[in-house]
This record gives structure tokens, sequence and C-alpha cells, in this order.
């Protein structure tokens, strides 16, 4: 091959920098390897991140999640709020994962962005290996890719995959759900990561006060070691809905029996500041409030009412809220009825 003239770098002329690149993966190297535990093998740089399995199940099987945060990476870019859409995007996996009764193993990420600027991209994947880290997730790889020319001025994409393990006696998938059992509402800490396209279209046109913009801003609560620890315990958790895009409207039924029907009763909570604001400035119907956000519950668990007081024993450790939002019937028409 010919030699290149002087200074010359035709791929940085072209917009990626792999000199940025590198100097980003020694930013980050430290917090990456700090959300490791004794089950990851080597550290990071190589092509693929290994984990060994020592978890001993009868009969393992493997739950693997992926999701992103949606536009409210545009909220975080508006207002230069990177360190914490890293816990949001660890949260939408493992909060999925935990569902069906699975424990994490490990995490991937991936952040594509125009162009790669050292300080927010440090922020980020740093902020995604401190959630691994204190969620007992490792953060055992990922990709950083700047595409120039696919991704436009500052706009950047983060994705995340979990993979867990779960006995298969131990799966969660709501078939022992029976009538008259409590639907308890573990609360949010706000919107989570769903409904933002409408939030940032009312945020266009209205100045919330800054209590709502915090809320608005607020990482999505992560479920995992309160979920596991009821788990190991034996909590006989019957079901387990992440209140995600669709709110509880269309997530509860996601774990009901085609048999049984949730009756929640909306009184059961106070809707919390940031969707009141949301449902006034937007001219929001109740039914589609519930439809699109959390509405201040993040996770919905089905439990037989003996049981209530062990789990908020465990609810409380957590430093979590919850309310008796509702309890099961039998179904004659709709999955979910509200009154």
């Amino acid at each position: 091959m010919s030699k290149s003239s002087k200074n010359s770098d035709p791929y940085s002329k072209a917009g990626v920098n792999i000199d940025i690149g590198n100097k980003l993966i020694s930013q980050i190297k430290k917090s990456v390897v700090s959300s490791h535990n004794a089950n990851v093998i080597d550290g990071i740089g190589g092509f693929a991140g290994l984990y060994e399995i020592n978890q001993k199940f009868k009969n393992p099987v493997i739950v693997a999640c992926t999701d992103g945060v949606g536009t409210k990476l545009n909220l975080c870019l508006q207002y230069q709020k990177f360190n914490t859409i890293g816990q949001d995007l660890v949260a939408m996996c493992v909060n999925d994962l935990v569902a069906c009764g699975a424990k994490p193993l490990f995490f991937l990420d991936y952040y594509a962005t125009s162009k790669l600027e050292l300080h927010q991209s440090s922020k980020i994947i740093k902020g995604v290996a401190k959630a691994c880290r204190e969620f007992s997730c490792p953060l055992l790889g990922g990709e950083t890719a700047e595409m120039p020319g696919h991704y436009k001025a500052d706009n950047f994409d983060l994705a995340g995959f979990s993979v867990g393990i779960v006995d298969k006696k131990s799966i969660i998938d709501g078939k022992k759900i029976k009538p008259n059992e409590l639907i308890v509402g573990v609360c949010s800490s706000g919107p989570h990561s769903n409904g933002y396209s409408l939030i940032r279209k009312l945020l266009s046109k209205h100045s919330p006060p800054k209590n709502i913009l915090n809320a608005l801003l607020r990482p999505t609560t992560i479920y995992s070691l309160f979920i596991n620890e009821c788990l190991e315990d034996n909590i006989p958790l019957k079901g387990i809905a992440h209140i995600t895009g669709g709110g509880l409207t269309e997530n509860i039924p996601r774990i009901l029996p085609n048999t049984i029907a949730a009756e929640i009763d909306t009184s059961a909570w106070k809707q919390p500041a940031a969707f009141r604001w949301i449902q006034e400035n937007g001219k929001i119907s109740d039914d589609e409030m519930l439809k699109i956000f959390n509405c201040g519950i993040g996770l919905a668990l089905i439990i037989n009412k003996k049981y209530l007081s062990d789990l908020n024993k465990y609810i409380n450790k957590h430093k979590l809220k919850s309310f008796v939002i509702g309890k099961t019937i039998r179904r004659n028409s709709s999955a979910i009825n509200y009154y």
C-alpha cells in the first residue's frame, strides 16, 4: 500500500474519528469494568463478552429482552441531561425481563450518533455502566457507532439488550392467576420512558414548573433487585406487568388468562403532578391517559391477599411505594375495567 500523506486521515474527513472513539473507550473502561462480577471472563476490548453461567438450576431457561428509550433522548439532548438516560435504557430492558421471574445476568448496549462528542458520549455510557453496577447486571459489551449523514445534527440513538435466566418451573406466566387476587401497583418515578413524543409536543407549547420538568427527566425506576429478592424468598407473585407503552390498559391484560379480567380502582392512588400537568395541558381524557402513560404505577403485581403483608416488607425495604389498586375477577367481556 502506498504511504499516506502527512496528517492525512481520509476516514476523519468522511466524518468518522477513530482517535475520538479510542479516547472514549479509555474514558469509559473503568466504569464498565466496575459493573462486572465474578462471572465475567476477561474485561473490555475483545471481540465478544464472555460470561460464565454457574447458577444452579434444574431446567435453566435463558430469557432475552431488547428495548430503547424512545424520544426521551430528544428531551435529554434539549436539556443537556446525559448522565441518567443510561438508567432508562437498563430499566426498560431488565424490568421486562424480571416480569417473567428471570434474574438478569448481563447487559449489552448500542450507542449510535452523527458525531462522537467525547464528553456527552462518556456521560451516557458511564450512566449505563452505573445502573448495571447498582442493579447487579454487568455491562458485558457494547457498540459505539459514529454514523455521519445517517443521524443528523446532534441526534443519537440508544438500544439495550438484557439476558437473564430462570428455572423452567419458576417462570411467571400468569397461568395461576385466579379471581379475587389483589393487584398491587408499585409506584413509578414519572413517565419513565414512554409517551415522550406527546410530552415533547406539549413542551413545545407550554413551559412547565421546574418540579414538573424534573419529573419528566427523572430516570426510570429499576425493579429487578426488588422482584428477584421477593422471588428468592418465595413470595408467590402470580403475575408481573411492567407498565410501559400502552399504559395500564394494555399491559395488565398481557399477563392475564383468557378467563380473568382486572378491576382497577383509579381512586386508590393519587396521580402524580407530572401526569396531571400532561392531562390538563394536553386536554387528554382519563381513558386515553390510562392507555398512554403509567399514570404513577410502574409495575403491577398480582398476589393472593394473604401474602400482602410479606410483599409490603420487601417494598419498604427497597424504599418503593405501592397501593392495592384493584383485584382480579372472572372475565365477561373486557380484560380490564376501571371504576
